[in-house]
């Protein structure tokens, strides 16, 4: 297996810190280099924004292949698919998203346009990493029914008023990340902030309003457990994560 960390002389435990700060929450390149700072570690905004260049895709992808496996064990009966705009140098893009029924996201996927071909890419690219759903709750886009047709899967399609609102609700994580950024530049850049950040909100959304404290805990600490472990070069990797202090000697090394 690859190691990601081999030339790299700072903790993977920083890195990975670094990653989630500025992924999972809604923090500017320079507020998270202010907050790191507080912690003492001296980095720049532009390490920032290389690290998580270098390493979201890595700790994304792992996350999204455990995922999908598990995914496959169970039928994918319903799906909601959503279309959202996004302002790249004045130009509109299209980011789709398709959500399941118990508001994981499944996809991200950037075009330029919003019609049948890029409806169908989508579709495309969703149902083979999931395969195909019994349901599918869409807008009222025409560009999803005849992807549909061509895929032979019209008859699943639903529309109505307010069925959709998982999809709806999906986006504003991402919305609250992209006024952080103060919008995008390349559509590239896009594509991969948006499928980084789907993976590592899946990973760390533990729907807190349904269940009790104690399990919302327990699932929280197995989550952040699991992130610590990603891309870990052996399972002897420690890091100032297992000493409880963020101060301490491994951190600043």
């Amino acid at each position: 297996m690859r190691k990601p960390f081999r030339y790299f002389k700072t903790s993977p435990d920083i890195i990975r810190l670094t990653v989630i700060m500025y992924v999972r929450y809604p923090l500017s390149l320079r507020q998270v280099e202010d907050l790191l700072d507080e912690r003492g570690i001296d980095i720049s905004y532009e390490t920032v924004r290389a690290w998580w260049n270098r390493f979201g895709p890595i700790f994304a992808a792992e996350i999204r292949k455990k995922r999908v496996a598990a995914h496959r064990n169970w039928t994918q009966w319903r799906w909601h698919l959503d279309e959202v705009f996004v302002r790249i140098n004045g130009e509109t893009h299209y980011l789709w998203r398709a959500v399941d029924h118990e508001g994981e996201i499944l996809e991200a996927f950037v075009t330029k346009r919003r019609d049948r071909k890029a409806a169908l890419r989508f579709l495309k690219k969703a149902m083979k990493r999931y395969d195909r759903p019994k349901t599918a709750v869409t807008g009222r886009l025409r560009s999803y029914r005849a992807a549909m047709k061509e895929i032979g899967n019209e008859a699943c399609q639903e529309t109505g008023r307010w069925l959709n609102n998982r999809a709806e609700n999906s986006h504003q994580p991402f919305r609250r990340r992209e006024r952080a950024m103060a919008r995008f530049r390349d559509i590239k850049i896009l594509q991969k902030l948006a499928s980084v950040h789907a993976s590592i909100h899946n990973h760390f959304n533990q729907d807190r309003h349904l269940n009790h404290r104690d399990l919302f805990k327990k699932n929280r600490s197995a989550a952040l457990a699991e992130w610590r472990q990603l891309a870990a070069l052996s399972s002897s990797t420690s890091g100032f994560f297992e000493t409880g202090s963020i101060y301490s000697d491994n951190a600043l090394t």
